[in-house]
Parts: structure tokens; sequence; C-alpha cells
């Protein structure tokens, strides 16, 4: 079956592009309410489309906020097993318009890339999924594998109505195994399976002193100064080990095993210090730069400000200071705990003559991580290598994706991360781009994927 899909794509590559031009044109930017009737319009799109290819059943489904774009294919028959495919149809802000090369929204080939707001993330890995759907629909008359489609309007705004949905029509989402691709590879053309991502949760604290701001010729040596006390308290958070000092904080890390070890070993390591000008890396103790991105938790301090911020001096005591930590999580930590601990930890090292409060971040989730040994994985690394010519590398991702532990939580299926990107496609930035190879060799992919896992044995 894969050789006619194959056939097909490469038949009618010209008006793909066109179709996925199309896609990339719409404004479709979730976080600013004018763009409202763009996302809406993103969305009509891909209903069209799955219409199109003849999905069973299409449904626009109305939420709080944007609307999911959810289908389903049954054609395959009992013998196939069903995979949920879940994307977002909705883009980042194109600001700093002016640090763009080319209209954000008017794709453009340029060296072997596609350039617009949302090429990579994710509407040309979307569509990527939908292109080979409709190359087997309209080769062989049918799917390889039984298919549920859940592609929302919301994962650039934190995904707020996603989970609702998820666990109020679980019988509707239910499948086999789910696949996803809003992620990326380790370096271009270099096949990159994702087994594993990162939790993450965090706090904001507030140290708050006198109720006003004060001349600190007059009240220094009788106030405490609120800065300070943050800094006392930020610092009693992490040594200059890189180990995070807050009591329990890894009683129930699962540690890497020496064959996780080995697996990361192999990944092309990246330098560090030439991508982001560093001077030289720091890790925790025991662990290469690799091994504490990818299998180690962090501790963050995102951000932190109060008192004069202007040119020149203000000799002040500020009123107060705030800072803002995050935490990215591993297998076995659960991010309430960890707020818990952090809160503790807070209050037990404040110093006197301040009141310090603690704000909990609200969006919170637990790592995720797949037995790179799961059949599942193993047959998408066979297809990525077939693909790309290359052998798979396998790793674990500082980064989080909530609706992949939601959708492990609520479903308890396996979850294949099949992502095209690379390293410079710069997401979220002026000039995001996809490299055409991705695309042509991603279809590709995922051809051989399905034939792959069309059997449930």
């Amino acid at each position: 079956m894969s050789e006619k899909a194959l056939k097909y794509l490469k038949e009618h590559q010209e008006e793909l592009i066109s179709k996925l031009n199309e896609f990339l044109s719409i404004p479709s930017i979730s976080t600013d309410s004018k763009y409202k009737d763009d996302v809406n319009k993103a969305c009509d799109f891909l209903v069209t489309y799955l219409n199109d290819i003849r999905f069973e059943k299409v449904e626009k489904q109305q939420t709080n906020g944007h609307p999911i774009v959810y289908a389903e294919y049954n054609g395959a028959g009992s013998t196939a097993p069903t995979v949920l495919f879940y994307g977002h149809y909705d883009v980042q802000p194109v600001d700093p318009i002016d640090k763009w090369d080319s209209d954000p929204f008017k794709p453009e080939i340029r060296d072997g890339r596609l350039y617009a707001r949302g090429s990579s993330d994710d509407k040309g890995q979307v569509f990527m999924h939908l292109a080979v759907f409709e190359a087997y629909m309209n080769t062989e008359g049918k799917l390889p594998i039984n298919v549920k489609v859940c592609i929302e309007g919301e994962e650039e705004i934190g995904s707020e109505n996603l989970y609702e949905i998820l666990q109020s029509k679980k019988e509707q989402f239910q499948a086999d195994f789910a696949v996803i691709s809003d992620s990326g590879m380790v370096a271009k053309n270099q096949p990159t399976i994702l087994y594993g991502l990162k939790g993450f949760t965090g706090i904001e604290i507030t140290v708050t002193g006198p109720n006003h701001d004060l001349h600190s010729g007059m009240y220094g040596g009788a106030v405490r100064n609120p800065i300070m006390a943050l800094s006392h308290i930020l610092s009693t958070m992490k040594n200059e080990e890189e180990v995070i000092t807050i009591d329990g904080f890894y009683d129930d890390v699962e540690p890497l095993t020496d064959e996780e070890r080995k697996l990361i070993a192999e990944v092309p390591s990246e330098d560090f210090v030439k991508a982001t000008g560093i001077p030289e890396t720091v890790s925790e103790k025991g662990y290469s730069p690799k091994e504490h991105t990818m299998g180690r938790p962090t501790l963050e301090l995102n951000g932190i400000y109060g008192g004069y911020q202007g040119e020149g001096t203000k000799t002040i005591i500020p009123s107060s200071a705030t800072a803002k930590i995050t935490c990215r999580l591993v297998p076995g930590q659960d991010p309430e705990n960890i707020q818990h601990l952090l809160e503790q930890h807070v209050h037990r090292v404040a110093p006197k003559g301040v009141v310090v409060e603690v704000k909990k971040e609200k969006l919170s989730a637990k790592a995720y991580k797949v037995e790179p040994t799961h059949p599942l994985i193993k047959k998408a690394a066979e297809s990525y290598t077939k693909a790309f010519g290359k052998e798979t590398v396998y790793i674990r991702m500082g980064g989080s994706i909530p609706v992949v532990e939601w959708i492990e939580a609520i479903y308890q299926i396996p979850i294949v991360l099949l992502g095209f990107g690379t390293p410079e496609d710069r997401l979220h930035s002026p000039n995001e781009s996809f490299p055409m190879d991705s695309l042509e060799k991603g279809m590709e992919t995922l051809v051989y994927y399905w034939d792959n896992v069309k059997s449930k044995e």
C-alpha cells in the first residue's frame, strides 16, 4: 500500500504545497481576540479538508474558547488499531513584525525552507498527516489504520479548554495509542525519537516590607530590605554545583539508567557555548549537560523585580520584591508536591522583618516517558530511518507538552511523538520556517509508519 501513497505524494507535491500555503496564510493567532474570525477560518479549513479526504465523521466542536476539530475514520476494520492524532492550528503572534524578512502570512520558499508563521509549529506538521491520509484515500480508497483526529485552536495559550473536552468525551476520543507531531529532531535530517518530556510547575514569591518605599538614609539599619530578603531566600535554593537544595526535592526522582545514559551519549551534542554565547556550561554534579537537560529536574529563576528600575540612582528601601520560579520535573515527581516543598522552604528560610507570600502556578504537568523499547516506538524508529537514510537517535526533551500528560492520564495509552522540526526553525520568533526536506521525508516516514502499525499484533 505504501508505494502507491508515496507515488501520489510525489506526483501531487505542487498542489499539496499550494494547499498548505493556503492554510499558513490564515493568521490564526489564538491569544489576540481581534483574530478570532481568522482562528475560526483555520478551523473551517481543516473541517473542509477532512471532509474532502472522506473521513466518516467530522465535527467542529465548540468550547468556551476556540473550537476543536474532531474527525474519525473507522474503515480499516476491527483488526487494525485506532490512533488518536493530536495537533493544533493556532499560532503565535508575529511581533516584532519588522524582524521578518517576508510577510509571516504569505508563505515563501527560500534556500530549501518554507517561511511562514506556523510552518513548523504546528500547521506544517499537522498538514503532513492530512496529506498522507489524502494520499491513501485517493490511491487505495482506505487508510491502513483507524483514525481519530483532535486538532485544537488554543495550544499557544495553554490549551485552556482541551482537558475538559478530553475528559468529558472520553469514549469519543478513546484510541489504542496516540501520535503527536509538535516537536522536532536534534538536527536537520537526523531522525529523532522523543520518548520523554519533562513535567512543569512553578511559584511566584512576593516579599513585602514597608507599606511604601522608604528613604534609605533615614530607615536603613532599622528596616529589612525586601530585595535583600528575597535574594537571601533565592540563594538557599541551589548550590554552586547546580544541586537543588530544597528538602525532599529529589526524593521521588526516577534515576537515569545506564541504558538511558548510553542513549543520551549517542545523541549528537549541541554546542551550548556556541549556540548561547555563554563562557562555559554548568550542570548538576555527576551529570553531563545533555543528561541534565534531558533527564534531571531543574529549578530556574525566570524573573525578578522590585525597587527603582530607571537610569541613575534612587536611594530607597523598596516596599516589595517579586521573583518567578519554574521547575522542570522528571518521572516520579508530582507537581503539587514540588510546589508544597518550595512553599515550605521559602517560609522556613525567610528572614524576619518582612511578609512573604507564595503564589502557586496554576498550569502544571507531570513528566511523560514511554519505554524506548516499546514496539510502537521501535516501529517509529524504523520508519524514520527508512525515510531519512540515517539511524534514529533517542532523546528525552527538557520541555513540556501538557496535552501529552493529559492523554496518558485520561486514556492510559502510549503516545508516539513523531516530530520533524529542526533547531533552526525559530519557533515563536520572526522568520519561523520549516525545511522542505522535513516536509517530504516526514510524509514518507508517516506512510511507512502507518503501514508498520496497521495490525494490532
